[in-house]
């Protein structure tokens, strides 16, 4: 698969997008929870709308507009970026996919929003295929070794510091104290 210049800089506007949105969500999310913010979600009827709604619509109108637009490559920066903001919102409640209702700090939507990262990541910063030499083998091994590791310390890590993050799946159940 050969990427033209010009969809690499889409892949990092997106990449950049998913990022600054994922950050905002959690930082937004945490602050409404413990009360250090006004509480800004949508509630339809007693119900909560979660943000992974409003990323679901955004990636349907990145879709339609492109399918049926079509526009040039030179105009795709707004719509790499909405769509970026889209994935971030969508993937970051990824884990209440999987389990309706479940709390929010689900390990499953950080995990799904890494692997995200990752693939946007190596689109928007990995040669093409017909470019790469030996050196590139060499550094795509240690970088999964260092991934091992990051992946190992993130598990101590998660382990270590669960008590935190049951303290925030209750914050979200039950509210602050």
């Amino acid at each position: 698969m050969r990427l033209s210049l010009r969809a690499v800089r889409t892949a990092r506007f997106v990449l950049v997008a998913f990022l600054l949105t994922f950050i905002a969500a959690r930082l937004v999310v945490y602050l409404i929870m413990t009360r250090h913010m006004p509480d800004l979600y949508l509630h339809v009827k007693g119900n909560h709308v979660h943000h992974l709604n409003y990323g679901i619509f955004l990636l349907v109108f990145v879709g339609a507009y492109l399918l049926l637009v079509r526009p040039p490559e030179t105009r795709l920066r707004l719509p790499a970026i909405l769509y970026g903001i889209g994935l971030a919102l969508t993937f970051d409640e990824f884990g209440m996919w999987l389990h309706l209702g479940g709390p929010y700090w689900q390990r499953a939507s950080f995990d799904a929003v890494v692997v995200v990262a990752g693939l946007v990541g190596l689109l928007a910063f990995a040669p093409q295929w017909s470019r790469l030499r030996p050196h590139h083998l060499v550094t795509g091994a240690l970088l999964l070794v260092a991934l091992a590791v990051f992946g190992v310390t993130l598990y101590d890590s998660v382990h270590a510091f669960g008590n935190r993050i049951e303290r925030l799946e209750r914050l979200e159940i039950t509210g602050p104290r």
